[in-house]
């Protein structure tokens, strides 16, 4: 009999709809015991967002800096033979309820010397929200075997107007009915089920051993070679920003309003201007750092040690 943890935060309930498809061949096996953790801050964050308690999650959620979270209900002692680490991407960083989950003690009982599978549903950047995760998973001890990443195909700047729409409204719809539907798509999320075959597969053999090119022949991680110079670059403006916001106090701190207000003036700059500058000299970059891209790409492709 094998026992796997699932460990996730769900906002909208998308991701939670990707788990469930994903675990769906697992979940069927009776020589399989799935155990569900669903993480929950003490202060839940709203869904749907306002703009201002949007913008204040920022800084903690891009400095990793933990909330406080509800008791667990799984037993960090049990022999799970496999975690599975679910989690969505907030200013390119795991959601803070993840963040704090694997800053946890509980999280370090678990995790030490267990194979973990990451599944990430996003809208497309998720290449320095996995470094962290990958960052913390090896300091605990883990090793990752997958990652599996699920995310919305819109264009950039669309994709931002239509997760903009569905985060503030709550409403997974067409914005004004001429935008295509926020989010991971539902084919997408309905034929996940082929990792879940593909993770039933290796939880056969005594040691489980997922290939990550097998995955990746599956469709579990596209690495688009844009996003690596953009993250790259978003990386250094978003640290400088969390730390001057968090000069100014913590969570909700009224001493901090103004310049949480600053950061999304800067946001909405950076989508209408920056962004459309960024995309075309992260393009001019990648035709003359080729064998570099190539390397990147190949690097995100895969969970080993950066090497380049």
């Amino acid at each position: 009999m094998k026992k796997i943890l699932v460990v996730y935060y769900s906002q909208s309930g998308q991701l939670t709809e990707i788990i469930e498809s994903v675990l769906t061949p697992l979940k069927k096996n009776e020589k399989i015991t799935v155990v569900f953790e669903k993480l929950r801050p003490k202060k839940p964050y709203p869904f749907p967002w306002t703009r201002p308690e949007f913008c204040d999650a920022f800084p903690e959620a891009f400095q990793e800096i933990p909330c406080e979270l509800e008791p667990f209900s799984f037993h960090s002692e049990d022999d799970f033979d496999l975690i599975i680490l679910a989690y969505t991407v907030w200013y390119l960083s795991p959601s803070t309820p993840i963040s704090s989950f694997l800053q946890s003690p509980e999280a370090e009982k678990v995790i030490r010397n267990r194979p973990v599978i990451t599944l990430i549903g996003c809208r497309n950047m998720w290449l320095q929200a996995q470094e962290k995760v990958k960052r913390r998973i090896s300091a605990l001890g883990g090793e990752i075997k997958g990652n599996i990443v699920l995310m919305d195909h819109a264009m950039n700047l669309i994709g931002i107007v239509t997760i903009a729409a569905w985060m503030f409204t709550g409403k997974k719809d067409r914005f004004f009915k001429i935008f295509p539907r926020p989010g991971v798509s539902d084919r997408d999320i309905q034929d996940a089920g082929r990792f879940g075959n593909l993770i039933l597969e290796s939880l056969s053999n005594e040691k489980i051993d997922l290939d990550q090119m097998v995955l990746n022949r599956h469709g579990a991680v596209a690495v688009i070679p844009a996003y690596i110079i953009f993250e790259q670059r978003i990386q250094r403006v978003f640290s400088a920003w969390s730390k001057f916001i968090l000069q100014k106090g913590g969570p909700g701190d009224p001493d901090r309003k103004f310049r949480v207000q600053l950061f999304f003036y800067y946001l909405l700059i950076a989508i209408v201007l920056i962004a459309p500058l960024a995309t075309l000299v992260s393009w001019v970059v990648r035709i003359f750092n080729k064998r570099k891209i190539k390397a990147a790409v190949a690097y995100f492709s895969q969970n080993q040690p950066k090497t380049f």
